[in-house]
């Protein structure tokens, strides 16, 4: 790092990231952080004060990703049912592209995750808050017949049912050659339950 630059939160998950991609999670240490920004440990511990705090933001900031290359089909001005199935493939497609584009990275993020389970039940509350606004947005426009009010159960509903599609845990499944098929299966199934 020049000396000319000021040292950030998030210069530092950024090298984070380099330094798990590199070394896996168990290998990484706040020294191997410090040493790509060519600071001292003392520097990245004035941002972050454990390493543990460390690896907490560094997986809410990769989850987050996600939640903001959704939000325009959560926000956007196309008809629900239409939005709702473009934020189910986007969510399914950028799963794929983890797993598949960053194997190492998606496995490093895999052990992370189990150690922040409150970060990854705080993604999942976006989530479903995202399909809940598609789920509002559709029963106001006469698409969905889903109860008033109890959007948030119905949008769990929908993300529970998509699980195969974006859980890590089913990575495997997401090259098999009929993984297409069986993922617009279950969308026109959740599009049918839904519908007005």
């Amino acid at each position: 790092m020049a000396a000319t630059e000021t040292l950030t939160a998030e210069r530092i998950l950024e090298a984070t990231e380099e330094v798990l991609r590199r070394y896996g999670p168990a290998k990484a240490t706040v020294v191997d952080v410090a040493r790509v920004l060519g600071v001292s440990h003392g520097s990245v511990y004035r941002h972050f004060r454990t390493k543990a705090a460390l690896r907490e933001a560094v997986t809410e900031r990769w989850l987050e990703r996600t939640v903001v290359e959704l939000r325009p089909y959560a926000e956007g001005p196309a008809p629900a049912d239409e939005r709702l199935t473009g934020w189910l493939t986007a969510l399914f497609t950028l799963k794929r592209h983890k797993a598949g584009g960053d194997p190492e990275l998606m496995a490093t993020f895999q052990v992370l995750i189990g150690e922040n389970s409150a970060v990854v039940d705080r993604h999942v509350e976006h989530l479903v808050a995202q399909i809940a606004r598609i789920i509002e947005d559709g029963h106001r426009e006469g698409l969905f017949a889903a109860p008033e009010k109890d959007y948030p159960t119905t949008a769990r509903a929908v993300f529970d049912a998509t699980d195969r599609f974006h859980d890590p845990a089913h990575g495997s499944d997401w090259s098999a050659p009929d993984i297409e098929d069986a993922f617009a299966a279950v969308i026109s199934l959740v599009r049918r339950a839904l519908r007005a």
